[in-house]
């Protein structure tokens, strides 16, 4: 009698268990993924802190060699010095203030607090990696759709030449030749995107397109452009958006050259100009925010692809 009036009954409580095993599963992975950037934050902050510490120059204050200067303001540049001595004391106290203040705390070098100068030069790095990524992708495809559909030698000769001249350009050298003739320095990054993304948006693009069911769809003449849009980038997408994750990594790692290069004021200059001055402060939460970034990149890529095996 039961089966009859609820027929789904014993179907759903056989799910039950496996819900849960899953949900144990995910529960255990998102656990796994905060514990690990937890970890590396902190390896990484700490890492970085006994590199600036212990590199040359560390002790040295281009302040000092001001003539004007007194035996009162020497003293306290070097008591300045001497309060970032002790790496772990340092870090500690960092650790500590940030967690219970929310403080990132105020650069020695250009004496303002670190969190407004995030606030200021995040808007540019932004803007520029968005630049760089969407014109990447986009100068990407437009050279592996073509290849790919029209299955011409020459064009895929003309492709791949483009592609390892890409290659081999390091992003400096673009940034300079483009500054001195003054031309879009904020597409630079795109330029850095394409090669990396190329190659592999064209080998995607030829695994789906050899599909048995696009083939059939291309020889009863549907629409190259409904082809594209509701068959070939559906099946890819995940990967798409695994790749997707690493160009943001490969967008910032490209943006500081060029932001130093061409004087942009963004987190990449920001960075560079910490290094030179030898900002233990500056460059520990800068650290920071780089491992923060890149991690989550590479988590959201690494659903993307396990999400693309399951399909």
């Amino acid at each position: 009698m039961d089966d009859c009036l609820f027929p789904n009954t014993k179907s759903a409580l056989a799910t039950l268990p496996e819900a849960r095993t899953a949900m144990r599963s995910c529960f255990k992975i998102v656990i796994s993924r905060i514990a690990t950037l937890g970890l590396t934050v902190l390896l990484g902050g700490l890492l970085t802190a006994v590199l600036v510490r212990f590199s040359p120059g560390f002790l040295v204050d281009e302040r000092e060699l001001d003539p004007r200067l007194d035996e009162a303001s020497r003293r306290s540049i070097e008591l300045e010095h001497s309060a970032n001595q002790n790496v772990l004391a340092f870090y500690a106290k960092r650790l500590e203030r940030m967690a219970l203040h929310a403080d990132l705390g105020d650069s020695p070098s250009l004496n303002r607090p670190i969190s407004q100068l995030f606030q200021e030069r995040f808007p540019v790095t932004v803007q520029l990696m968005a630049i760089g990524i969407a014109g990447g992708w986009a100068l990407a495809f437009a050279l592996a759709l073509p290849s790919v559909m029209c299955r011409s030698r020459v064009f895929h000769g003309m492709a791949a030449t483009f592609h390892q001249i890409l290659m081999c350009l390091p992003a400096a050298a673009m940034a300079l030749l483009v500054f001195d003739i003054g031309g879009p320095v904020r597409a630079l990054v795109a330029l850095v995107i394409c090669p990396r993304v190329f190659e592999y948006v064209r080998n995607l693009l030829e695994e789906a397109y050899a599909q048995p069911h696009i083939l059939t769809a291309r020889a009863k003449g549907l629409g190259s452009g409904r082809i594209l849009t509701r068959h070939v980038l559906p099946s890819v997408a995940p990967q798409l958006l695994a790749l997707g994750g690493v160009s943001v990594s490969i967008a910032f790692g490209a943006a500081i050259p060029v932001e130093v290069l061409c004087d942009l004021p963004g987190i990449g200059q920001l960075a560079w100009k910490a290094a030179t001055a030898r900002d233990l402060p500056l460059l520990v939460a800068i650290t920071f925010v780089v491992i923060v970034m890149t991690q989550v990149c590479n988590t959201v890529s690494d659903w993307a692809g396990f999400r693309g095996r399951q399909a």
